[in-house]
């Protein structure tokens, strides 16, 4: 197939190309720089000329608490460009593959907690979470053809993220406080890249949730981070009601990943095994030593 991912210079867009390339597909790979999904007539144009089969929507603006400041921005990347996307898509005939978050989730879960369904309504909090769901409903009100993948607490090699994040300050000797009361599932970029690849070539569109097998705190998280990485690093629980973070944050947000299942493929690996994986590949960034 010919597929174009945008959003390419980010952390799944690195992971996805050179998977889909492996798997046969002709790419077309573009970062913000070459293509800005805010432009629409420029997004118009390069669907309608291109040929392609697919499109994957890599492109975000994630900067969770910035955007509580930065409203315009957030919206303008998150809906607009995403509903820039979806009406190429839809005017070209291309099948879009729009990617987007467990934030949409940020009210309280049922009791006690399950996983989140696809078939679940959002009801998202917060101007990043609340721009995610407005990028959702544009796509899906556009009349594309559509995968609707949300996933959640993703990383990968190039950042910023969350692993990167705590292996820094580690290494830095500051002290380390993470929250122990947001409960979900760390997602490596390499496992979900995978599993796009295959969405890409099912018949079944609709909305699915692709997050790591299994789930855990971030105050867990980091400590399996440093402990995979060999960091030295005391780490203290904390409240989300003591970080006072600016933006709100999902309780829990444990995808189920249903629809996934009923197509017969296999869950993504386990978040420890993602982690094991992710720091195979780069440990020399996470322990801060640079690259031979």
């Amino acid at each position: 197939m010919r597929v174009l991912v945008l959003g390419a210079a980010g952390q799944l867009g690195r992971d996805l190309v050179p998977q889909l390339e492996a798997d046969g597909h002709e790419v077309t790979a573009l970062g913000h720089r070459q293509l800005d999904i805010t432009e629409a007539r420029a997004v118009a144009d390069l669907v309608r000329a291109g040929g392609f089969e697919r499109v994957v929507n890599c492109a975000a603006y994630t900067k969770v608490d910035q955007a509580e400041a930065e409203v315009e921005l957030a919206y303008a990347v998150n809906r607009d460009g995403a509903a820039n996307v979806a009406r190429a898509c839809a005017a070209a005939g291309v099948v879009l593959c729009h990617v987007s978050t467990d934030f949409v989730f940020t009210q309280d879960p049922p009791e006690p907690p399950r996983p989140w369904l696809e078939s679940d309504a959002p009801s998202p909090r917060g101007v990043y979470a609340e721009s995610k769901r407005a990028g959702e409903l544009a796509c899906l009100e556009s009349g594309v053809g559509l995968y609707l993948v949300r996933t959640s607490w993703l990383y990968g090699a190039e950042g910023p993220n969350f692993p990167l994040a705590i292996c820094r300050a580690a290494a830095a000797g500051r002290p380390l406080q993470v929250v122990a009361d947001q409960v979900g599932s760390p997602t490596w970029t390499g496992d979900l890249a995978a599993a796009l690849v295959r969405l890409l070539g099912q018949e079944q569109l609709g909305i699915y949730h692709l997050s790591g097998s299994g789930s855990t705190t971030w105050y867990h998280f980091a400590r399996a981070v440093l402990d995979e990485v060999g960091l030295p690093a005391r780490v203290q629980p904390t409240t989300t009601a003591e970080w006072a973070a600016p933006a709100p944050r999902p309780r829990y947000s444990v995808l189920a990943n249903q629809r996934w299942r009923q197509l017969g493929m296999p869950p993504l690996p386990a978040w420890q095994q993602g982690l094991v994986e992710y720091v195979r590949g780069n440990r020399q960034l996470l322990a801060g030593r640079p690259r031979d």
